[in-house]
């Protein structure tokens, strides 16, 4: 996990037009849109001193993805009992998929956040047919806590019902010690 680079930006623009990639999602993401989001990403990292960092393969160096927190403010798109909080997120190209890339950066993640911030719990959500994420959220020791309704995806939509879950990095510190 590092920060991103310019040349992340054509692969990333790509992934987020892949239609695999995007399918518990309710839109693609424009060239524009993707161009963007990689910059406030980047910008967040700066801020906060973590974000959604980008992923590149060990052996290759090729950006494969992102990991990493962000927070979610209350004044944002939810109107959830855990705002604001801290959420872990992650997002590959398809060919990088079921190779363990993203249950090891998440959990890269979470150790990063044990030894280097103050952050005490961590939460994912995701639409309740992502069973891929959710998977992750298991394997990670996350725990299911809650379902609601995402309030920008219309009725009836099959993507509306989301999960939340969460892991609490206090009990993690306190057996790592």
């Amino acid at each position: 996990m590092r920060d991103w680079k310019q040349s992340d930006i054509p692969e990333f623009v790509k992934m987020n037009r892949d239609q695999d990639v995007r399918r518990y999602f309710p839109n693609m993401l424009s060239a524009e849109a993707s161009e963007k989001l990689a910059v406030d990403i980047q910008k967040d990292i700066e801020d906060r001193g973590f974000g959604l960092f980008a992923v590149e393969r060990r052996d290759t160096g090729e950006f494969i993805g992102f990991t990493g927190m962000q927070v979610l403010e209350e004044n944002g798109p939810f109107r959830l009992e855990i705002l604001p909080c801290i959420e872990i997120g992650w997002r590959f190209s398809k060919k990088h998929w079921n190779q363990g890339f993203a249950t090891e950066a998440a959990r890269g993640v979470l150790k990063f956040a044990e030894r280097h911030t103050d952050i005490k719990k961590v939460y994912a959500l995701a639409a309740e047919r992502n069973v891929p994420s959710i998977n992750i959220m298991k394997k990670i020791g996350m725990e299911k806590v809650d379902v609601f309704n995402h309030p920008q995806i219309i009725d009836g939509h099959s993507l509306k019902k989301h999960v939340i879950y969460d892991i609490e990095l206090e009990k993690r510190r306190r057996f790592s010690l």
